[in-house]
């Protein structure tokens, strides 16, 4: 597995556990905020996106048209 899956994999983790936490906690000894979910689902689309864009692909398909039944 490639250091940019391991990256991913961790992100799509944080995710899981943002998720299920609060999204801020308060206590006599301060505050914490989580990054906000959006925040992080866009984060997990951008690693993906740069991942696929250094595969060995053009990103096109190229494919034949047929019609389907007779003319």
């Amino acid at each position: 597995m490639s250091e940019r899956n391991t990256e991913i994999s961790d992100l799509e983790q944080v995710i899981l556990e943002t998720a299920s936490g609060p999204k801020k906690v308060s206590s006599d000894a301060g505050s914490v905020e989580q990054h906000s979910l959006s925040d992080l689902i866009k984060a997990e689309k951008y690693l993906a996106s740069k991942e696929a864009a250094k595969g060995n692909g053009i990103g096109i398909k190229l494919s034949k048209i047929e019609p389907d039944g007779t003319l």
